[in-house]
């Protein structure tokens, strides 16, 4: 496989998680080595199949997961943003669970702790991201999006484009 997630790239994904966690009032994330183990290792395996699809483990609730896929060397701090852009999407007076809400709610979950990160190129450039959160929250804890998902403190999207 090609290039794999490097300290930087990890740190660049923590360092945005966290500014967007700070403005929804919610503690910082910190980097586990395990969970960057896992997360890169995952993404290695999406890299050489070019299928992007939710883990095992994420679909059993062991970990939350965020991924991303582009046809392109994407940096963390894209990746976050892509993810976080999601906001838009959310209704605070409706909490809940949905597809199109799903990474933004994993970044800024209250009670996740800490989170690893994986990035892999496949062969034809393209690169695959994977987050991975501990403890899991938004898909399994469906009664709880009103203390964990909190408004943010300002709007962040203002003046931003997304595709």
């Amino acid at each position: 496989m090609g290039k794999s997630a490097s300290k930087q790239f990890s740190e660049e994904v923590l360092k945005a998680h966290n500014e967007y966690r700070k403005n929804h009032s919610v503690p910082s994330l910190k980097l586990c080595r395990n969970l960057n183990r896992e997360a890169q290792q995952y993404s290695e395996a999406l890299a050489s199949t070019r299928i992007l699809k939710h883990s095992p483990e994420s679909s059993s609730g062991k970990y939350g997961e965020n991924l991303a896929w582009a046809s392109y060397d994407q940096s963390g701090r894209e990746v976050a943003e892509r993810w976080y852009n999601e906001i838009k999407n959310y209704n605070f007076q409706s909490p809940g669970f949905s597809s199109d809400t799903g990474h933004f709610t994993a970044m800024v979950w209250k009670n996740t702790k800490k989170m690893g990160v994986g990035k892999a190129s496949a062969s034809d450039g393209s690169s695959f991201v994977v987050a991975r959160y501990e403890p899991a929250g938004n898909v399994i804890n469906a009664g709880q999006y009103e203390q964990n998902v909190l408004p943010p403190k300002k709007n962040l999207t203002q003046g931003q484009k997304t595709v």
